[in-house]
């Protein structure tokens, strides 16, 4: 094996990390293996023996470039919420696509992601880099530009994002998460009668006028007028995820991470009470969103 085909292979035993690193950093597939490509171009254009520690080096050359694409989509303006085409909170787009779908299903979970979209390109690389892959701060400093210090508020202050306001008693929460859950399922299964039964009979649902379609009412009132319409939908609702929607538990849909239509639910014993189906982006940017506890 000579000397190229040696650093090629360990560039491989150290892709896997690289793109989880990138992946959690982007949400995005592509860029994410764009990132990996260009510290491989990187490393072929430095004194690779010259490098103490490859795993740590190609890391930094990975966040670097992440963070690179996160200014460059903030400077561009790239916001998703603004270029989605109008649709009705339950007849979403199906774009998903396999490869997604089994990112989106690992450790980190669409509904972080969602959270972590809110976060400056600075307070996200410190927070994925530390949290999520124990990069000290010494290292994650350089990356961002900081001190030490600065970088471990960085990763603080997002912290306390993802974690989000104060929220309901535990017990409470997890009753609405119970319901939220058997909500979901029912809808899922396109099964009228578990939609009915955790739906409140004078459920009162409100649509804001980037969600509903032209001509239709901005309103639904009654258990049997809200389950009738989400039933015919039921095969995109593998595509809503839970979040913690202003501090209660909702549901949210957000392609590769981007927040593009919320369910704030009102949750009274053991049924939805109310909903506002929000996808108007103003609104989507005001609402407050934290990650669910398991």
């Amino acid at each position: 094996m000579n000397e190229q085909e040696w650093w090629a292979q360990q560039f491989e035993e150290n892709r896997g990390h690289l793109r989880a690193v990138a992946y959690r950093i982007l949400a995005s597939v592509s860029e994410a293996d764009d990132a990996v490509q260009e510290a491989w171009l990187r490393l072929n254009r430095s004194d690779a023996a010259a490098i103490g520690n490859l795993g740590g080096w190609l890391t930094t050359v990975v966040a670097r470039v992440c963070l690179d694409a996160l200014r460059s989509r903030a400077s561009r303006r790239e916001d998703a919420l603004d270029t989605l085409a109008p649709a009705t909170a339950v007849s979403l787009p199906d774009i998903r696509d396999p490869e997604q779908d089994a990112l989106l299903a690992d450790s980190v979970g669409l509904a972080l992601l969602v959270v972590l979209d809110r976060l400056s390109p600075a307070e996200r690389i410190a927070f994925v880099l530390h949290d999520m892959f124990d990069v000290s701060f010494d290292e994650i400093a350089p990356i961002v530009g900081r001190t030490p210090a600065a970088a471990r508020q960085l990763a603080s202050r997002a912290r306390r994002r993802v974690q989000g306001p104060e929220t309901p008693a535990q017990s409470d929460l997890k009753r609405q998460r119970r319901v939220v859950d058997a909500f979901l399922a029912a809808l899922r299964r396109g099964d009228f009668a578990g939609l009915m039964a955790v739906l409140d009979p004078d459920v009162v649902v409100r649509i804001d006028e980037a969600a509903a379609r032209p001509g239709a009412p901005t309103e639904i009132h009654g258990a049997e007028a809200w389950a009738k319409g989400a039933i015919a939908f039921a095969r995109l609702a593998g595509s809503l995820q839970p979040l913690l929607v202003d501090g209660s538990v909702g549901l949210v849909w957000a392609p590769r991470g981007r927040l593009a239509r919320a369910l704030r639910l009102t949750i009274m014993g053991d049924q939805i009470v109310a909903a506002d189906i929000i996808a108007d982006p103003a609104r989507l940017r005001q609402l407050h969103l934290a990650a669910l506890d398991g």
